[in-house]
């Protein structure tokens, strides 16, 4: 199946058996809550018993590794083996930069005496439990030259480079005149807002289990990307993907960090072949700090020029975030401004600095996440010098068309989004003039933000088969990041055969199933789902073979399938052979004839307290259009949980980097601060009806990241209106308040 065309009438949409958007629990719940279902760690399947792996990382950020003293780590009873530069088994170079697929780079470990960041490995300790190894590694004795490095951003400004294009996306967009019509414009904006560095914070640690067969490498890992992370670990043994197999069944979180595969994998797997046992290796919480993946931190200028009833004339935004020297990631900031609102004069940029720190890459809702604090604060901004209600100003510049690639919107519901949230949200009720609302010491305000977030759909493959029994199980190399994945394929594939919830088997997480995108960008659950679901597809049309009848003349209900006068159970139909399908999806062509975006509308209350600046998150609301809901249960958790990342960003996230050292200050969860549930009282996710068939067969769009994006600028806003202090620089903490207030007397 390829989308060149709108998806057409099919069972999804007839949905007979009332399972597509209905609130299923999840079908691993009670595996995970009862301890069975294993994470990367605690899998038993490996052939005797492991050894234990524990990484010792660079202490300083730029430099070589002078000398290395391993005996004593040597020396400890229990050590079975410290791998250093010098006894490194050799691997694939770095990269390519230029790599269509940056998760299937290689990656090599130990490969010489260079240390290009803070928290980089410089050995590695294997023991007979995790408790020698660890001590042990505190043993290794490493003497460094140190070079100078850069690691701040503010300070390297001025060598920022401009990011090549890639197939994804272009790194700057000109649409008019954009410096013309700015100047020109009655009512002008012009502010530059910072994001910091956002830190991932998975329930779940990276962790590894590697062993060979043979000549065969099976890994158990925290993947996204189960084709990637077999390229990257082929590519940098420098063996064929066919003798990699990586399985990852059950992940607890990934949110972009689990996209790229690390070290752990990498230094587990060249282990376990030496040592001809398996290795596995878990990193620590403070470990996952430097040596995993973060947000960059991003400077973003917004212009925004608009007549005196508001109309805009010009929309400029340029981002700037930093990424490691020897990489090639940047933040795509600017990337969302370039469709959300109507105005004829455009103009978005990315640069990117490079710096000695780790790694940067995607997190939580990469481009449109921090790209949104910075918009839509800057609209709230306009939008009070124009004296117009926030909503309104956004109402006047909708646009009929995507205002850069002039193509239609697949669908496009913002405007029903922010009518429906005002009413539920009270918005009316909302006083104009900041500082005006007062319980007590504190100051009350109310926020408003627009949500975007781009939809994505990638090929994939699918393998279903139905035996005598009547049970049907499909097989995906697709993960489920703790989103949900299991319970909406089961749904799916219930939905199409008639068969109840009990009768389907979803396995997931092995790369030798057959091959999908993985979960990543939000395009899971649409890509493997339509894969799935053109498998069932394809198994329904055989079905009907056997009843000698067309298949648009059989009904699939209840376990059978009718047609006319005559009916069997699908177990009887499939016979003792059983049957198989498969199916698939391609993207096809109408991601170029429409724009498909998921869209919503944030509401926020906050409480300041004048005394302290303390701000509270009294309430928020967040309503989506993200076509079909497949589980509204699954799907309102995700929208709610990704509303609470935007307090996070708003309000407490902020990895601090030691300009003088290169590394984070705050490398725990004892100084890293995220919320907690006393600091989220009220979360309300909706979702108002909508089908998209220009997205997929199943008509739905991506969920899990659309919740974050303008959710911390509808707090910040809310602050605004509260207290009358313009916070541009992220989080909003207390001390900022308290500054401005006072600089403003």
């Amino acid at each position: 199946m390829e989308m060149n065309a709108p998806s057409a009438r099919n069972p999804i949409d007839e949905n007979r058996g009332g399972l597509i958007g209905k609130p299923i629990d999840r079908v691993d719940g009670r595996l995970k809550v009862t301890g069975q279902a294993p994470y990367a760690y605690e899998v038993q399947e490996a052939p005797g018993k492991p050894a234990y792996g524990f990484i010792v990382e660079a202490t300083i950020a730029h430099g070589r590794v002078a000398d290395i003293d391993a005996s004593a780590a040597e020396k400890t009873p229990g050590v079975l083996l410290v791998m250093t530069h010098r006894n490194a088994p050799r691997q694939g170079t770095w990269g390519p930069l230029e790599a269509k697929d940056r998760f299937a780079r290689a990656s090599p470990q130990l490969a010489n005496d260079r240390v290009r960041y803070y928290g980089e490995a410089v050995a590695f300790v294997v023991a007979e439990s995790f408790e020698v190894a660890r001590a042990a590694a505190r043993l290794v004795r490493v003497r460094y030259e140190a070079e100078p490095g850069e690691f701040d951003m503010a300070a390297a400004q001025a060598k920022a480079e401009t990011p090549k294009d890639d197939e994804q996306q272009k790194a700057d967009s000109r649409i008019g005149d954009f410096d013309t019509a700015f100047a020109k414009a009655p009512v002008q904006l012009d502010a530059t807002y910072t994001t910091p560095t956002h830190i991932h914070a998975q329930m779940e640690p990276h962790a590894t289990l590697a062993w060979w067969s043979g000549d065969k490498l099976t890994v158990h890992c925290a993947a996204q990307l189960l084709e990637s992370a077999q390229n990257a670990v082929a590519n940098t043994l420098q063996i064929a993907p066919s003798k990699v197999r990586i399985v990852s069944r059950y992940i607890g979180g990934g949110f972009g960090g689990k996209l790229p595969i690390y070290g752990d994998v990498m230094l587990s797997a060249m282990a376990a072949r030496q040592l001809k046992r398996p290795v596995k290796t878990a990193l620590t919480r403070q470990q996952m700090f430097h040596f995993t993946t973060h947000r960059s931190q991003t400077v973003q200028r917004v212009r925004l020029g608009a007549t005196a009833d508001g109309k805009l004339t010009a929309i400029g935004h340029d981002a700037l975030s930093h990424s490691a020297r020897f990489d090639n990631f940047y933040e795509t900031a600017s990337a969302q401004t370039r469709t959300l609102y109507a105005a004829p004069n455009r103009l978005t940029t990315h640069r990117v600095v490079k710096l000695d720190l780790p790694i940067s890459d995607s997190t939580r809702a990469p481009g449109e996440a921090v790209g949104m604090l910075a918009l839509e604060q800057a609209m709230d901004e306009l939008a009070e010098k124009l004296k117009l209600d926030p909503i309104e100003l956004r109402r006047r510049n909708e646009p009929a068309m995507d205002p850069e690639k002039n193509i239609p919107f697949s669908t496009r519901q913002l405007l029903r989004c922010m009518n429906e949230g005002a009413e539920r949200f009270g918005w009316n009720r909302r006083n104009a003039a900041p500082g005006s609302v007062r319980e007590g010491r504190w100051q009350i305000g109310l926020g408003f933000a627009a949500a975007i977030r781009n939809n994505l759909l990638m090929d994939a493959k699918c393998a279903v088969s139905l035996d005598r029994q009547g049970v049907l199980t499909a097989r995906m190399s697709m993960t489920d990041i703790g989103t949900g994945s299991y319970t909406v394929f089961t749904q799916i594939a219930a939905e199409t055969m008639g068969l109840p919830i009990e009768q389907v088997r979803i396995e997931l997480g092995d790369s030798d199933f057959p091959e999908t995108p993985g979960s990543g960008g939000s395009w899971g659950a649409a890509s493997a789902g339509s894969a799935l679901f053109d498998a069932c597809t394809n198994l329904r049309e055989q079905v009907a073979r056997r009843l000698n009848a067309k298949p648009t003349d059989v009904v699939f209900a209840g376990g059978r399938a009718t047609a006319g006068n005559r009916s069997d159970t699908l177990g009887a139909l499939a016979g003792t052979l059983g049957l198989r399908a498969e199916g698939q999806i391609k993207k096809g062509d109408m991601a170029k004839k429409f724009s498909q975006q998921g869209y919503g509308a944030h509401f926020a209350e906050v409480a300041v307290d004048t005394d302290t600046g303390e701000i509270r998150v009294r309430r928020m609301l967040g309503v989506f259009a993200a076509g079909r809901i497949l589980n509204m249960k699954t799907a309102t958790s995700q929208a709610t949980g990704a509303m609470i990342w935007g307090v996070g960003s708003a309000l407490f996230e902020d990895a601090v980097v030691d300009t003088r050292f290169g590394s984070f200050t705050n490398h725990d969860l004892g100084e890293y601060h995220v919320p907690s549930h006393a600091d989220i009282p009220a979360v309300e996710a909706v979702f108002i009806d909508e089908v998209d068939d220009k997205a997929n067969p199943l008509k739905i769009k991506g969920v899990g990241e659309l919740g974050i994006c303008g959710a911390g600028a509808a707090v910040a806003n809310a602050v605004y209106n509260a207290t009358g202090v313009r916070i541009r620089d992220y989080p909003l903490t207390l001390d900022k308040v308290l500054g401005l207030q006072a600089r403003q007397g």
